[in-house]
């Protein structure tokens, strides 16, 4: 396989779904880790050479870059048994994923980042004023994932997919962002067994 090379935040959820799909299928990666907290994925260079979105994770693949993780997920998993091969399955996975990061990661990944990373007395009132609607939509996301894992044990093709490792991401480390997993046993008991797989690498890895 061409050389790959993972610009990241390590602490960041979409980058670590990279990580832990790239574990998964035993495929190595290079990584380049930067700063957001001080701008670097807005740099000249980055902008002009990485992503001119100016956002990580982007994976590189020789010479050429895929950003956006959840792209980077299927394009590393492709043909494997992390992509269900059934059509409605496949379609099933993908609309978990893109629910993952319309209705949960810009909620349950933002109060994350906010409240452990920038620390909520560094926040500016606008976001302040923004926790209350973050929050109730995070739950709202939690719930609904709750009521589909207390009738399945796996979000779709009734196996482990790409769909359960885009959503473990940053579920697995909503604690620090304000939220008691306990709320919602199901979820819990989801990610124990997302833990459990083999090949599995923690976010600290």
């Amino acid at each position: 396989m061409t050389d790959l090379i993972l610009h990241e935040y390590a602490p960041s959820g979409n980058c670590y779904k990279i990580r832990l799909t790239a574990a998964h299928l035993g495929v190595p990666l290079g990584r380049r880790d930067y700063d957001i907290l001080t701008g670097e994925t807005r740099s000249e260079t980055f902008l002009r050479d990485v992503n001119a979105n100016g956002r990580i994770p982007v994976l590189q693949i020789g010479d050429r870059f895929l950003p956006e993780s959840n792209a980077a997920c299927v394009w590393l998993a492709h043909g494997s048994a992390l992509i269900p091969e059934d059509r409605f399955d496949h379609a099933d996975m993908l609309r978990w994923m893109f629910w993952e990061q319309y209705n949960h990661e810009p909620n349950v990944a933002t109060l994350r980042f906010w409240r452990a990373m920038i620390g909520e007395a560094n926040l500016t009132d606008a976001q302040r004023a923004q926790i209350p609607a973050r929050t109730a939509a995070a739950e709202a996301a939690l719930t609904l994932m709750e009521d589909h894992l207390a009738r399945a044990d796996w979000f779709a093709g009734g196996r482990f997919t790409l769909a359960d490792i885009a959503l473990y991401a940053y579920t697995h480390v909503a604690s620090e962002g304000g939220f008691d997993l306990a709320r919602w046993p199901a979820v819990s008991a989801w990610l124990a067994r997302v833990a459990a797989q083999p090949g599995h690498v923690a976010i600290t890895a």
